[in-house]
């Protein structure tokens, strides 16, 4: 697969995982805890046919050792890594939270999803 097929089918896979974000938020709306937004998700992700994982342990190295160890929300087709959030707004520590779980796993494509009192998202790439 070359660089552009590649490109097309994350973006395909992240507009279907964007499009179930929307339906769970719309049926349960604003005011639970990021645990039952990350079930919900997960049960309408199945419902779409995609593969996914829940709180996916990934270490964190630094030299070659470990420092660090954390749990990604999601990793849906083993290649879209999801970090869920239910507060306010999205803040530029969750972004960059993202963006590090990105690095540390190698994996390219990332949403961010925020199940506060309007429902909103980043995307982001990591290159």
């Amino acid at each position: 697969m070359d660089a552009a097929t590649g490109s097309l089918v994350l973006r395909d896979l992240s507009d279907r995982v964007i499009g179930a974000f929307f339906d769970t938020y719309n049926e349960l709306e604003y005011g639970f805890l990021e645990s039952v937004y990350e079930n919900a998700l997960a049960v309408r992700l199945g419902e779409c046919g995609l593969q996914v994982e829940r709180q996916v342990p990934i270490e964190v190295r630094f030299h070659g050792q470990v420092v660090g160890q954390f749990r990604a929300d999601m990793l849906v087709e083993g290649r879209l890594l999801i970090e869920i959030k239910a507060g306010s707004q999205i803040a530029v520590a969750h972004e960059a939270q993202l963006l590090n779980y990105l690095k540390a796993t190698g994996i390219r494509l990332g949403l961010l999803f925020n199940f506060g009192p309007r429902p909103d998202f980043r995307r982001r790439v990591f290159s």
